[in-house]
């Protein structure tokens, strides 16, 4: 009893380092930093990285930080998000490691559910938790609909599964202990968007997702988020992350490639493969362009994919209605969902 007791006591111990880039932040920056301050759980510190910001952000951090000894100011000394996170990171103490958006908020309840799993699983395991979208404006239906899909994942811990649909790690609502982050080489890598960078070398690496089926996180869209107005987070740099990963980590060089899928998203992928000179089938459900021939390969009917031993088929068709007849014909001819990557 007694070492389980110390055990217990260091794991509650344990201090949580946030990492947390700022730039031009000071609409909702004191909301932020008072969900934090208001946390349940109290053993924290909080790395905040002014990145260049030009309006009162600085100001603002400065003032908590007098309040707070938790809390943390540095400058940034390279533009952008991962120089920020880079250097917070480097100055953070804590075993477990998390990131807070600075124009979010935390339920109060949202470091100590982290925290928890965590410590219940050990090394080797993220923890992570239901966001909920907010903003001033009305929110467009594909927040919500990300969000609903996202926190459907994240109760069943089966985020992985769909990790070539769309960043299955929400941002600023994950957790990990500081050995294991560095085992997935942390944010050495200036890769953008550089959160789904991150999460699929969570995946990567092998650690293990468990979801708290609470919302945790309030997720704020409002016009000038980096999301919004970045370049590095358009759609067109996703499928240069999702294909290289996929063929470094699900690829099996012995089995049929299948591509599915002839329009835009399913064309740029045709092309990505050509140029990296590996051989596909490729399928689709329009009857007009059978036989065409494009990016080395002809378009053929869906319906020979049955010809195929065992094979591996990436899913370049964005209609979710389209998707589920897309699950139901393979699950009928007897492909296992395990083999089917929806690159969406």
């Amino acid at each position: 009893y007694g070492l389980l007791f110390q055990v217990e006591k260091g794991y509650k111990l344990m201090k949580i380092s946030i990492l947390i880039p700022v730039y031009n932040a000071e609409k909702y920056l004191a909301a932020c930093l008072e969900s934090i301050v208001n946390q349940s759980e109290t053993n924290w510190e909080l790395l905040a990285v002014n990145d260049f910001s030009t309006d009162n952000s600085e100001e603002i951090l400065q003032n908590f930080a007098r309040q707070d000894r938790r809390i943390s100011v540095f400058q940034n000394t390279a533009k952008g998000i991962i120089p920020a996170l880079r250097l917070a990171f480097q100055h953070s103490t804590g075993e477990l490691i998390t990131r807070m958006d600075a124009d979010d908020a935390m339920f109060s309840s949202k470091l100590a559910d982290l925290k928890a799993i965590l410590i219940e699983n050990g090394r080797g395991y993220l923890a992570t938790g239901g966001v909920q979208y907010f903003s001033a404006d009305e929110l467009g239906a594909g927040y919500l609909k990300y969000e609903q899909w996202l926190n459907h994942l994240t109760t069943q811990s089966l985020n992985f599964t769909e990790i070539y649909k769309e960043c299955v790690i929400p941002s600023p609502c994950w957790m990990v202990f500081r050995e294991d982050l560095l085992l997935c080489e942390s944010f050495d890598r200036t890769v953008y968007p550089e959160d789904y960078d991150l999460c699929f070398r969570f995946y990567k690496y092998g650690l293990k997702v468990v979801g708290s089926p609470r919302i945790l996180h309030r997720w704020r869209d409002h016009a000038t988020r980096s999301s919004r107005t970045m370049e590095v987070y358009a759609n067109n740099h996703y499928f240069n992350l999702k294909l290289p990963y996929f063929l470094e980590l699900d690829w099996q060089k012995d089995r049929p490639l299948v591509l599915w899928g002839a329009g835009k998203k399913g064309k740029k992928l045709a092309k990505m493969l050509e140029n990296k000179g590996i051989p596909f089938y490729w399928f689709c459900n329009t009857p007009r362009k059978w036989g065409v021939r494009l990016f080395g390969t002809t378009l053929d009917n869906f319906e020979n994919i049955t010809t195929l031993m065992k094979p591996q088929i990436i899913v370049a068709v964005g209609a979710p209605d389209a998707q589920e007849e897309i699950k139901i014909y393979l699950s009928k001819v007897g492909v296992s969902s395990e083999d089917c990557y929806f690159f969406t």
